[in-house]
């Protein structure tokens, strides 16, 4: 393979203002690089070019733009993943991984979603940035607690996760299994593709070993260490049933362990729900779960995002409920109803939580906060409406991401990068609580 060091400069940078303290990158440089993955995948330099600023263009001519970026593609192949780094405004860093070669990937993206700075180079992690990526994952495990890995091999490849057990376990204990939400959720509960460091399944599995429950948690179907023949547009909603209810039958035989309690968080509260049904599960736990179907709920959400993005959304939905998906769709739906993703969102919004709840005939405990932005009191109340003998338990000031966190919308999504930053006692009281109940 020839040297790729000749074209890793060819795209010239124009960033203006300072470089600030690193934060979540605006929603506008997932647009814009999910665009961008797509149209240097499929050969479509001139479509990237169209996304340049006026600055840009003057600066780089389309020809030059084009014949070395086709000559970059051809050393270096497809761009297969992208993993937020950091976020120094106005700089994005993304760790870009090619079927040849894995580089640094800055950009600049102003209001209009125009790059107005694109920047390859070789990946070598400063000092501080490594620390700052390594620190999420080696939360320190409870001295109490001892932790070993747990793989379940699946037709189409294996789940990978981790065991977490009391050092003074005596007997038979019971077991819970964390399903997580929604996104490219890790086993602990974190996100770096979206730059989501909360730590919140890991903190989970700590305090249920220092109470003495066993837990599981895992990596999602094609997150992390758990590996899939599957591809994004082959995933289907009921992928992580079939997950799920895998690793409750591995549960099952294991002899450690007294029974069998799951905990689903967000998207897993659902997922949670459809596994437990007729398996031997012997409680469940709705952490942050919705009330409705996925459909109403990312209707809503849309809303909040213009009417652009909304009108879009809705005109795709409309083909979705015909059966049919939507090609092409405006970019700035990419990061929420891509063409790949749009099968396994027509499988997701067939069922509704209310239903699915109403299926289980084991006890029930359903949790929610109050500041939680992405799911509401009001879902909390529904299910408790569907299942009359669940425990409800309202936490005052915890968020999506289980920690103690004000309505304010900045400050509150400020704690989604706080891995340090610990659950919500209430939050952990309640769980434990009705734990106790189930011995």
């Amino acid at each position: 393979m020839k040297k790729v060091s000749f074209f890793i400069l060819i795209i010239c940078f124009f960033t203006i203002g300072t470089i600030a303290a690193a934060q979540p990158a605006p929603a506008n440089y997932a647009i814009a690089l999910s665009k961008f993955k797509r149209l240097y995948n499929a050969g479509q330099p001139d479509s990237i070019f169209s996304m340049f600023s006026s600055e840009m263009k003057t600066a780089l001519p389309a020809e030059q733009f084009k014949a070395t970026t086709l000559q970059l593609k051809s050393q270096l192949g497809n761009l297969t993943d992208a993993d937020f780094v950091k976020y120094e405004a106005p700089l994005a860093y993304y760790k870009a991984t090619f079927q040849k070669g894995t580089f640094l990937l800055n950009l600049s993206v102003n209001s209009q979603t125009q790059f107005t700075g694109l920047l390859l180079k070789p990946y070598q992690a400063p000092a501080t940035e490594t620390a700052k990526v390594t620190s999420t994952p080696t939360l320190p495990t409870d001295p109490s607690v001892t932790e070993s890995p747990v793989t379940l091999k699946t037709f189409s490849g294996s789940i990978s996760g981790t065991l977490a057990m009391p050092k003074n376990a005596a007997d038979k204990i019971p077991v819970v299994l964390i399903i997580a939400g929604s996104g490219p959720t890790d086993r602990d509960g974190n996100s770096p593709k979206l730059g989501l460091t909360c730590n919140a399944y890991k903190m989970i599995a700590n305090e249920l070993g220092k109470n003495g429950f066993a837990s599981l948690r895992y990596d999602k179907r094609l997150v992390g260490q758990s590996v899939s023949s599957t591809k994004e547009n082959e995933l289907r909603f009921e992928d992580y049933v079939d997950d799920a209810v895998g690793l409750i039958n591995m549960l099952n035989d294991d002899q450690r362990f007294s029974k069998i309690i799951i905990l689903g968080h967000s998207e897993g509260s659902l997922v949670g729900m459809m596994a437990a049904n007729g398996q031997p599960v012997k409680a469940f736990i709705s952490v942050a779960g919705a009330g409705d179907s996925a459909d109403k709920i990312m209707t809503e959400q849309m809303k909040s995002k213009g009417a652009l993005i909304s009108d879009g959304f809705n005109r795709m939905l409309d083909s979705l409920k015909r059966g049919k998906t939507t090609d092409n769709i405006d970019p700035s739906l990419y990061p929420y109803a891509r063409p790949s993703i749009q099968k396994y969102l027509m499988s997701w919004f067939r069922y509704n939580p209310i239903r699915e709840i109403k299926k289980i005939k084991i006890p029930i405990l359903i949790v929610q906060g109050t500041t939680d932005l992405q799911v509401t009191v009001a879902d909390a109340e529904k299910l408790k409406k569907a299942k009359s003998d669940a425990v409800l338990d309202i936490i005052p000031g915890m968020n999506h991401v289980l920690k103690d966190a004000p309505a304010d919308k900045e400050k509150n999504t400020a704690t989604y990068n706080e891995p340090e930053l610990p659950l919500k006692p209430e939050f952990v009281t309640a769980l434990i609580s009705f734990l106790n109940k189930q011995k």
